[in-house]
């Protein structure tokens, strides 16, 4: 599939689950502000949305997922919770940039998973995925980020969601070289699945 192709196609996918039905068991969404960007799924006690819909998340059910219930957020849930801001230096300028958004406790926490999670699995739309235990969430402090230099991150740059830390701020990750610092750090951030063991 051509790359651009795929942006494309991962773009209108991010906005699917916002068109379906609010929640299955009588639970009610929450109002929405624009399409949803992140998806929580996994052990969390505040679900707005129900199960994932074959037909409809195909990108999720491409990259094989599944779930029952799910907590998600459009770009103004995630810019209503406090923020962070961080200056690492990017593996891919070599250059300190800004970025902005809230801590992923505060993300998990909204969801209902506080910070009980044993790992959480954070995965882009292009399919990479990593495991990042509740310690190194909690210890690099972890944000998702939504801005990039005072503007919102946009889909086909590193956005529009962003899982990272200020690696600057860690002597273990300034003793690496810098394109080894961000594996954790999945750009292009759209699904967290909670795990508590």
């Amino acid at each position: 599939m051509k790359k651009r192709h795929f942006l494309r196609l991962g773009a209108s996918m991010l906005a699917a689950p916002a068109a379906l039905p609010a929640m299955a068991a009588g639970k009610k969404a929450a109002p929405s502000s624009g399409p949803v960007l992140l998806t929580v799924t996994g052990d969390i006690t505040a679900p707005n949305r129900g199960a994932l819909d074959p037909a409809l998340d195909q990108m999720m059910h491409k990259q094989k997922l599944a779930f029952d219930q799910a907590r998600v957020f459009a770009f103004a849930a995630l810019a209503a919770l406090p923020a962070v801001d961080i200056r690492p230096t990017l593996e891919y300028d070599g250059r300190r940039h800004s970025l902005r958004g809230p801590l992923l406790t505060e993300v998990l926490r909204a969801a209902g998973a506080d910070l009980a999670p044993e790992s959480c699995a954070l995965r882009a739309i292009d399919g990479y995925a990593v495991l990042v235990s509740r310690d190194d969430i909690r210890k690099y402090r972890f944000i998702v980020a939504t801005h990039l230099d005072g503007k919102p991150i946009p889909l086909g740059g590193l956005g529009p969601l962003w899982a990272v830390y200020d690696a600057d701020a860690f002597p273990e990750m300034t003793a690496r070289p810098l394109p080894e610092r961000f594996g954790q750090c999945p750009w292009g951030l759209y699904h967290i699945a909670v795990r508590k063991g």
